[in-house]
């Protein structure tokens, strides 16, 4: 279907299989945008089962999502499964589960965290054994989707806001724009740390956090200059330095490709964005001092310059 309709844009159409969904600022535009779409279907001689049709709807039910001026919303018939839910009884229930709600978790700030504790459990060999931890976060899940947000559809001619924050399990960011001096969240991303991860310094949690979050929105960031937030002040001079080795100058080289502008937020204010992290007060005197660990080779100036920033940031957190 993406052959047939080649050539009209997302502001005309979208397609996944053979789903269209045609849209349109006007009655007018929307009008034209039929037009065309009736044209390359004629064209390739298809036809269209007139039942399966909706025509001229301010709002559309499209792959589980209610998709209207507004933005975009999840399917309160596909959330009350979710709500109805009973506890699973075996890994086998626990993985539908998490797999319907990982359909939506664009949706949830901080899934990753949220959802941990269930995770753990599908992991192999580990014995199914349901906690108050995963009670909790199975209740959690369910009243996050029950509550979701309406998501702001991008508008390619604003500028892209991305938040970035790291804790001792997990990163997460969200991707925002300004919209009469408003800032409207588009989607929400979260990732658990891996193992190896979890025993990277703070600095180094923080740097992976914008890494992954800006591979992940890459469609929405490529090519535009977009706005970087972290709460992590020793980052808006980190990632100038030209003289990294090793993973952090694979990453850093892997940022600029991107054109950015990267601004220090305190975490009082940024949590609030992002509170898919833990605070760092949670950890401990000697689980922080090995988190400090930096290696990375640096002058005696930057190194001063370095130790001055970061203490700033643990008295700011």
């Amino acid at each position: 279907m993406e052959t047939v309709l080649n050539g009209l844009t997302p502001e005309a159409c979208l397609v996944y299989l053979d789903d269209i969904i045609i849209v349109g600022k006007s009655f007018e535009e929307h009008l034209s945008n039929l037009r065309r779409v009736f044209e390359k279907l004629k064209e390739a001689k298809l036809k269209l089962n007139p039942s399966k049709c909706n025509l001229f709807r301010h709002e559309v039910n499209y792959l589980g999502h209610i998709i209207s001026a507004d933005g975009v919303r999840t399917d309160p018939q596909k959330v009350s499964a979710v709500k109805d839910w009973r506890r699973p009884k075996n890994v086998h229930e626990l993985r539908s589960f998490l797999g319907l709600c990982t359909y939506y978790r664009r949706f949830v700030k901080g899934f990753s965290s949220i959802a941990r504790p269930l995770h753990r459990l599908t992991e192999n060999k580990q014995k199914f054994l349901w906690t108050d931890e995963c009670e909790e976060a199975f209740n959690s899940l369910k009243a996050a989707l029950t509550s979701s947000p309406i998501l702001v559809y991008p508008d390619p001619e604003k500028q892209f806001i991305l938040d970035t924050d790291a804790s001792h399990e997990s990163v997460g960011a969200v991707l925002s724009q300004e919209i009469n001096g408003q800032e409207h969240v588009i989607a929400y991303w979260s990732k658990c740390l891996s193992k190896p991860e979890r025993n990277y310094c703070v600095t180094r949690k923080e740097l992976l956090a914008i890494v992954k979050a800006v591979e992940n929105f890459h469609s929405y960031l490529y090519g535009r200059k977009f706005l970087l937030r972290t709460d992590h002040a020793s980052l808006t001079w980190l990632l100038n330095f030209k003289n990294t080795e090793g993973q952090i100058a694979r990453w850093i080289q892997k940022l600029e490709e991107y054109d950015f502008e990267i601004k220090h937020r305190k975490g009082s204010l940024h949590e609030n964005r992002c509170s898919d992290t833990t605070d760092i007060d949670e950890l401990n005197s000697r689980d922080l001092r090995k988190r400090m660990k930096f290696r990375i080779k640096l002058s005696s100036d930057l190194r001063q310059r370095f130790r001055k920033e970061y203490q700033g940031e643990l008295i700011q957190k």
